[in-house]
């Protein structure tokens, strides 16, 4: 089976295009979805997120309180390491048991921190989205009512657009209307089906 890693910065559009893929009949396996499963409230990574960074971050109902949470870690770079030492380990994980039980041609795996954190040797291509850094910032400011200067820590955080694009073997432009980008997805499920099936004819 092919894998492909979607990833991109914050409010590039990620989830749009993974439901795009999804709509083609392509199993996605989200890291983002995984890490909400795996800090309900009482997990193990729950548990050991509230020891580390204080019950100041937690929600009555004994969950994490994600933007708390964001902003400690955005305001530190040791905190978000020690946080990503918790977690990407189980992320990681998850997504490998989640692949074993895939009859599919390929698969879409949604890696927002592909590169930051070492994790190419999981997909075969990559996918990134691109679009602008004032996009990002108005989307996710009307998504989520942050600031801009909590979207630009967070930015900061992540590695930059040259960067990933440079590294990316595929690239989809989200600067468009909502056709153009599934005009791209449609001719990105074609190629993945041909290169799916050639990879399969070599073994």
């Amino acid at each position: 089976m092919l894998r492909i890693g979607l990833t991109g910065g914050i409010g590039s559009g990620k989830s749009t295009i993974s439901a795009l893929f999804a709509a083609h009949g392509v199993p996605v396996i989200d890291a983002d979805a995984i890490a909400h499963q795996l800090t309900v409230p009482g997990s193990p990574a729950t548990t050991q997120i509230l020891q580390r960074f204080g019950p100041d971050i937690a929600t009555t109902a004994g969950g994490i309180d994600r933007q708390r949470l964001a902003r400690r870690i955005f305001d530190d770079p040791v905190a978000r390491v020690q946080l990503e030492e918790i977690l990407h380990p189980l992320i990681r994980a998850e997504m490998l048991r989640h692949q074993e039980n895939i009859d599919a041609p390929y698969c879409l795996l949604v890696i927002p921190l592909l590169f930051e954190t070492g994790q190419r040797d999981m997909v075969d291509r990559v996918l990134a989205v691109d679009v602008d850094e004032d996009s990002q910032i108005a989307r996710v400011a009307a998504r989520d009512g942050r600031s801009a200067a909590e979207i630009r820590a967070i930015l900061s955080a992540q590695a930059d657009r040259a960067r990933r694009l440079k590294m990316a073997d595929d690239v989809i432009d989200n600067t468009g209307d909502m056709a153009a980008l599934k005009a791209q997805v449609d001719a990105l499920h074609r190629k993945y089906l041909a290169q799916a099936a050639n990879k399969s004819s070599r073994r």
